[in-house]
């Protein structure tokens, strides 16, 4: 039976996103009523009446007894994990300068720059974390021998278009270890996707190469639905030299909130993000 284009936004809304969860829906009141005997509009409203039941019950868990939404679990779980493996997580602003956006070849001819939240002529809301980690990492690196492994968790920025993947604000979670053997690079990669992934609850269903904006080539790790987990790059690089890096590098990147989306197995990711018409996946958009 074909609901509206309204009615089919209300579903979405309400997680009845995907065709089998409409009909896991409808084999739920096929326990109680006769569907079949049921108009367009009277299954619709049916179906409607049981995802706000569901929604309530699980806003009324979080509130009761999770009390946080599964972004900030998913951070420190993440935190967690890495530190266990010997990262150590950095903290750098949010606001940062020009000239480190023309040091990542973010110039004003790239079409990221166009893309940039901008607060004045000279500073702008970070559109990724790797400057901070650049500069962090090079003054560690006059303090300590190799190798180095840090990370950062945080919030990043970029004027997207409106899409089922992509945010304005999202968080990101960048790892690098500098000065990791030429040979044992790729296998570095691999352990450091999976510890991430193992720590949110996925499993990544294969990798394939990609072309960054910022790094260009490198190699992704995707779900069974082909939606991007996490991008990958190594050095040396050419970018390494503006920041005064000299060593071999692995790094890692994932957007949290695609691997909320991933994991609960929805078809957008805006309701995981930070957000005054969602909460913790779950529309507050009820009555």
């Amino acid at each position: 039976m074909e609901f509206t284009d309204s009615q089919v936004r209300r579903l979405k809304e309400l997680g009845v996103d995907t065709p089998e969860r409409v009909e896991a829906a409808v084999a739920r009141l096929a326990q109680a009523v006769d569907v079949a005997g049921l108009s367009q509009n009277a299954l619709f409203q049916r179906i409607e009446k049981q995802a706000i039941a569901a929604t309530r019950a699980d806003i009324a868990d979080l509130l009761e007894r999770r009390h946080q939404p599964s972004l900030l679990t998913l951070e420190q779980q993440i935190s967690d994990a890495l530190e266990g493996a010997g990262f150590t997580r950095v903290v750098t602003p949010t606001v940062i300068s020009a000239a480190h956006l023309d040091k990542m070849s973010v110039t004003e001819d790239k079409p990221l720059r166009k893309q940039v939240f901008w607060l004045d002529d000279k500073s702008c809301l970070r559109p990724m974390l790797a400057p901070g980690l650049y500069v962090v990492s090079r003054k560690l690196m006059q303090m300590v021998p190799l190798p180095l492994r840090v990370f950062e968790i945080g919030s990043c920025f970029r004027k997207e278009s409106e899409g089922q993947r992509h945010l304005s604000e999202f968080t990101m979670v960048d790892l690098v270890e500098w000065g990791t053997p030429v040979e044992e690079r790729e296998q570095r990669l691999a352990e450091m996707m999976d510890l991430v992934l193992t720590a949110a609850g996925l499993r990544s269903t294969g990798t394939e190469e990609d072309v960054s904006v910022v790094y260009g080539e490198g190699i992704d790790s995707v779900d069974a639905n082909g939606l991007e987990l996490a991008s990958s790059s190594m050095g040396p690089h050419p970018l390494d030299a503006a920041w005064g890096i000299d060593c071999t590098w692995v790094g890692v990147g994932f957007g949290l909130e695609r691997l909320l989306q991933s994991r609960q197995g929805r078809t957008s990711i805006h309701p995981y993000a930070r957000s005054l018409t969602y909460l913790d996946g779950d529309t507050l958009n009820i009555k």
